[in-house]
């Protein structure tokens, strides 16, 4: 499976805007009578270990200028991460995220890409600068996303009600939330993007996208998840037993429902695919986020672990 770099790159930059549209969420009878491919959600990465982590989908060529002023178009002030849409100097749009989610997403993005799941190009800028009225002001560090052209927004999808709800690959990603981690399972972090011709074996998308919570401790209480807070993702569990077919996950947030239907091979199957991954890809994907050396071999080494337990895990 080609990566997106090239693909992308041939769309003209220059003509990317802003795109409105109105969203509404995936209902299956939009499918009317004919089931999605799995390829809209997941393909198989054969190329998984010569994926370049650190640059990621979009690849090199797209990654943002950190020394570059990008002119405001709009506040994001929707969710718990404030942000920006941004415009470059070639008149490419940028969605930017700022806060503490913003590390781990474009982490989490990355595994996500390397075991086969569709991911729009995100990047971390250590430093940047805004442009607004005619003056330039010095930013926090953030998550750049851009708004390409070669595919669009058209809606949002739920855990609950999708095309691939019976198959391992939708419960795969379950798992692989789980790994790392993400607490924030909720339909407004799910996209569907309408594809301009066909990309990765499908037209359209199925897009897990916004996945910042992460990398960080889970406690009881609903709106009390640490992201980005490496003692926590050390001390925090992974599978905690199997009853009957079911795996219990060491995760006490709301969407426990969703976990029901996992059995011990989805969390094999989930886990060998990140196995595919050398520690250099591992360490690419930390360092892509703005980790340290330290900081990164701890969270890679917890990782590992975890993927070593799932693939161990026996029924």
């Amino acid at each position: 499976m080609r990566t997106l770099t090239a693909l992308l790159l041939a769309t003209t930059i220059g003509a990317c805007g802003a795109h409105h549209h109105k969203h509404k969420q995936w209902s299956p009878l939009d499918q009317a009578s004919t089931k999605a491919p799995l390829a809209e959600l997941w393909e198989n990465p054969d190329d998984a270990g010569q994926r370049d982590l650190f640059a990621g989908v979009g690849g090199t060529r797209l990654t943002p200028d950190p020394h570059a002023s990008y002119e405001l178009v709009a506040r994001d002030t929707k969710g718990s991460s404030r942000g920006y849409d941004v415009r470059d100097a070639s008149g490419l749009v940028w969605s930017v995220k700022l806060g503490v989610e913003a590390q781990p997403e474009v982490v989490v993005s990355r595994l996500l890409w390397a075991a086969g799941y569709h991911q729009p190009p995100t990047y971390y800028v250590p430093q940047w600068e805004l442009t607004e009225d005619g003056h330039r002001t010095a930013q926090a560090p953030g998550r750049f996303r851009p708004e390409l052209p070669a595919y669009r927004k058209v809606g949002r999808w739920s855990w609950e009600e999708n095309p691939f709800v019976d198959t391992q690959a939708y419960r795969g990603l379950l798992v692989l939330n789980m790994l790392v981690n993400n607490w924030d399972l909720k339909t407004s972090q799910n996209v569907v993007y309408q594809l301009d011709r066909p990309r990765e074996g499908a037209g359209r998308w199925f897009v897990v996208r916004d996945v910042g919570a992460a990398l960080g401790y889970t406690p009881g209480r609903v709106l009390d998840g640490r992201p980005n807070d490496l003692a926590g993702f050390e001390r925090q569990g992974f599978v905690t037993g199997v009853r009957g077919t079911r795996v219990d996950f060491d995760y006490r947030r709301p969407h426990n429902e969703l976990f029901a239907r996992i059995m011990p091979a989805d969390v094999r199957w989930a886990c060998e695919l990140l196995a595919r991954l050398s520690p250099r890809q591992l360490n690419d994907a930390f360092r892509a986020g703005g980790y340290g050396p330290d900081e990164s071999a701890r969270y890679v080494a917890k990782l590992q672990a975890k993927i070593a337990q799932g693939r161990a895990l026996e029924g």
